[in-house]
């Protein structure tokens, strides 16, 4: 499974722009950008993105990197261990 990563235009202040380019050069990964994903508090607080529909936030940009990076990993994992 392909994982989705999505991105919010109006958390690009946080420098969530840097991992999205990090992130869209993994042909891997499908990263998506949207205007508004509707987490207008977070989104205001933390740098965060929604992995597969879940929130991966982290007090840095860089941090956040590698939460996603973390979570992909064990997503992956998971899928190992079901063999699928």
């Amino acid at each position: 499974m392909r994982p989705i990563i999505e991105f919010c235009a109006s958390n690009m202040h946080h420098g969530t722009d840097k991992v999205m380019k990090q992130l869209e050069e993994d042909p891997d990964y499908d990263v998506i950008e949207y205007g508004c994903l509707g987490n207008c508090g977070q989104c205001y607080m933390e740098p965060y993105a929604l992995l597969n529909g879940e929130i991966v936030n982290a007090a840095s940009a860089e941090g956040l990197y590698e939460h996603i990076i973390a979570k992909i990993k064990e997503i992956e994992a998971m899928y190992d261990l079901l063999g699928e």
